[in-house]
């Protein structure tokens, strides 16, 4: 009987073999992928620096292991470390469920081992060596095996597992969405240096009645209406990032005293944006600030972005608590909702005797004289921008709702998508066409959200579809707030590089790469900015 009875645990145990090891096979892929991403994810935040502060024989040393590679080659020691330490975490689950808590705990011992191992590789760019991996490798090994041998219950094993996995996954998803959103917030935080700059200089501008009278002494200056000027215009509420794009916009102009700078904000920052350009030279060019709000024009009967916004609906969404975590975090970003976000689609009513401008975000640093865009031909189109259709993501069909009529019947899905960012704008052509009319229809057509989520560029893409001239690539280089992989050689050769993405180049968690590229156009010597560094 006794003999039988070990014939029939036989099969039942390689039965048991076989089953748990596809099963966790399936979680050991998913838990690699995951430990990958995850491990870069912490070579972005925290190897960067690292390789900054070392010299370039050191640098040199730590790209030679490339360890997302390492772990996902077949025949290295971190792949066979990974994967038996993920297998292991399994057990040490079965394991408690079925009170063995002494093999739970050898279990933990030897994946802290892994662990550690696994780390140290990732830091020091070293691979795995032999002498360090087998003993590791077979002491799991054992445990494996010896936690295979002691549960036969396969049901409840593999409903322990489905289980346990399901409220991982719930987990991942959850911490997911949780670091989007504190990102998002971090992102839209105003550092405590910029808030103490503003404050100093709305003071400056309320005490200094000089300011105010040399302010309105150059609105009537008819270099802002002089066609043979070259104007630029910026809609912002950042003091110092507008500044850094006049900064280097004048910096690499030939002729700096021809450049005109239309600055709009809003009324909280009116203030401050007025003591810094009038207090502040760049090289002789002409800078005039306005305040939104002084727009009247700009109401809910005229624009229906101004009404959309009003709407108690569309604000309960905006700023509204975090509650839906389906709702993608970036669509709450507050700059959605700015009307200096929109205001891009009101040049030709803001500067009515204007003929052609260029357009620039306050996230963008100039590297080459611009003067040139002026002189290109646009052949008859409005909009000179970049195209960014290298990548299929950024045709048509992936900004825009397709599947609505009124947009599949007029507008292709495969054209390519453009930026903003850096625009020429032919405003003769543009009030030919009545762009900002073609605009207007898209967004009332839009007035329930179901054409387009968010921002400025799905009605851009529309409301200039036909009439964009696109622009060689090197006038305009995107990427720089959220892509650390952009080639040098490419930012090098760029009339504009732009920090699209939430890695903003005056917030802490800009990437330390480009950030210098920023900082070279920031007057660090002027008193208020280091007062407000030095507090």
């Amino acid at each position: 009987m006794g003999r039988r009875a070990a014939e029939y645990r036989r099969p039942v145990r390689r039965r048991f073999s076989y089953w748990i090891r596809v099963l966790l096979g399936l979680s050991c892929i998913a838990g690699l992928v995951l430990f990958v991403v995850h491990h870069n994810h912490d070579e972005d935040r925290v190897e960067q620096p690292v390789l900054e502060r070392n010299t370039g024989v050191e640098h040199a040393a730590k790209e030679s292991l490339n360890f997302t590679q390492e772990i996902l080659s077949a025949t290295s020691f971190s792949r066979q470390l990974a994967e038996q330490m993920i297998l292991a975490k399994a057990y040490v689950i079965i394991a408690k469920e079925h009170n063995n808590l002494h093999l739970a705990w050898e279990l933990s011992s030897k994946i802290r081992s892994c662990q550690l191992l696994l780390s140290k590789a990732a830091m020091t760019g070293d691979p795995v060596t032999l002498e360090e991996a087998e003993p590791i490798i077979k002491s799991l090994s054992s445990l494996i095996f010896k936690a295979q041998d002691v549960h036969y219950d396969i049901a409840t094993t593999i409903m322990t597992m489905k289980t346990h996995i399901q409220a991982l996954e719930e987990r991942a998803n959850a911490a997911t969405v949780q670091s989007t959103v504190f990102g998002q917030i971090v992102a839209e935080a105003l550092p405590k240096s910029l808030h103490c700059l503003n404050v100093k200089l709305v003071t400056e501008w309320l005490k200094m009645s000089s300011l105010r009278e040399l302010s309105y002494e150059k609105r009537h200056t008819p270099r802002l209406v002089d066609n043979n000027l070259y104007h630029f215009c910026i809609f912002s509420d950042n003091v110092l990032a507008a500044s850094v794009v006049v900064n280097s916009t004048v910096s690499n102009a030939e002729h700096p005293t021809q450049l005109v700078f239309h600055i709009v904000t809003n009324g909280v920052n009116y203030g401050s944006m007025q003591a810094w350009f009038l207090s502040n030279d760049f090289k002789g060019a002409t800078i005039e600030v306005k305040n939104i709000e002084e727009f009247h024009w700009l109401n809910a009967s005229y624009a229906p972005i101004v009404k959309q916004l009003l709407n108690a609906d569309a604000r309960a969404f905006y700023f509204g608590r975090y509650q839906d975590v389906n709702v993608e975090s970036k669509m709450r970003n507050p700059k959605y909702t700015s009307l200096l976000n929109h205001l891009r689609f009101y040049i030709p009513e803001i500067y009515p005797q204007l003929e052609k401008v260029i357009f620039l975000d306050d996230d963008v640093v100039v590297q080459k004289d611009l003067t040139l865009l002026f002189s290109l031909d646009l052949h008859g189109n409005v909009n000179g921008a970049v195209e960014t259709c290298l990548e299929a993501f950024h045709r048509y069909y992936k900004y825009l709702n397709f599947s609505n009529t009124i947009i599949s019947s007029k507008i292709d899905p495969q054209a390519c998508g453009w930026a903003f960012g850096m625009n020429v704008f032919d405003l003769v052509a543009w009030r030919k066409a009545n762009v900002t009319a073609r605009y207007h229809y898209w967004q009332e057509q839009n007035a329930d959200g179901t054409l387009w989520k968010l921002g400025t560029l799905p009605p851009g893409l529309l409301s200039f579809y036909g009439l964009t001239e696109p622009l060689d690539r090197r006038w305009h280089v995107l990427g720089l707030g959220y892509d650390l992989n952009i080639d040098n050689r490419l930012i090098e050769s760029a009339a504009v590089i732009h920090f699209n993405g939430n890695m903003k180049p005056w917030l802490k968690l800009a990437i330390g790469r480009y950030k210098p590229l920023w900082d070279r156009y920031v007057n660090q010597t002027h008193p208020y900015l280091q007062d407000c560094a030095a507090s």
